[in-house]
């Protein structure tokens, strides 16, 4: 017989109260109970960076991390990343530069490199790699991946953003 623990948090916005067993981690909880499919399960020892999620602002690597550990805070998922639902231009840019080629890793590196870009908004090229360098990427390299984060970086840095790409069918 497991003992169930309550807990009550914000995710991406919305007020969630779940009953847990309290060794559950918080990307299955984000996964599993609330089909929140944004954080991907990797490597499971807090090494690739699938799994990250904002807990209280804060990257984490939600494989780590308890449900528990975050009764009452506020969590972030890629899912939230934008309010609106509309792309940001982050993630504009990481479709510009096919810098999310298989996707896996896609969540974890944009929330990343959107932790990244408010934190240090002139950050440069070398700081740029060595600031994602928690996040694995098995297929592109690295290269499109920091592309995309400089071109955002620049353009914010001139008062603009990355407009849209327009698919044609």
């Amino acid at each position: 017989m497991s003992i169930k623990k309550k807990i009550a948090m914000t995710v991406n916005g919305v007020s969630v109260k779940a009953e847990i067993e309290p060794r559950t981690h918080l990307v299955d909880f984000l996964r599993e109970e609330l089909h929140l499919k944004g954080p991907h399960l990797g490597c499971e020892q807090g090494a690739c960076g699938a799994c990250t999620v904002k807990v209280n602002g804060q990257i984490i690597r939600g494989c780590l991390y308890l449900a528990i550990q975050a009764d009452g805070c506020e969590v972030e998922t890629i899912e939230g990343l934008t309010k609106s639902g509309a792309l940001s231009d982050l993630q504009e840019s990481f479709m510009r530069r096919n810098a999310m080629q298989c996707g896996f890793c896609s969540s974890g590196m944009l929330l990343a490199a959107a932790e990244l870009i408010e934190e240090r908004p002139k950050a440069t090229r070398e700081e740029v790699r060595e600031w994602i360098s928690g996040n694995y990427c098995r297929c592109t390299g690295y290269h499109s991946i920091v592309d995309a984060i400089v071109d955002v970086l620049d353009a914010r840095s001139k008062g603009q953003k990355i407009k849209a790409v327009v698919a044609h069918a």
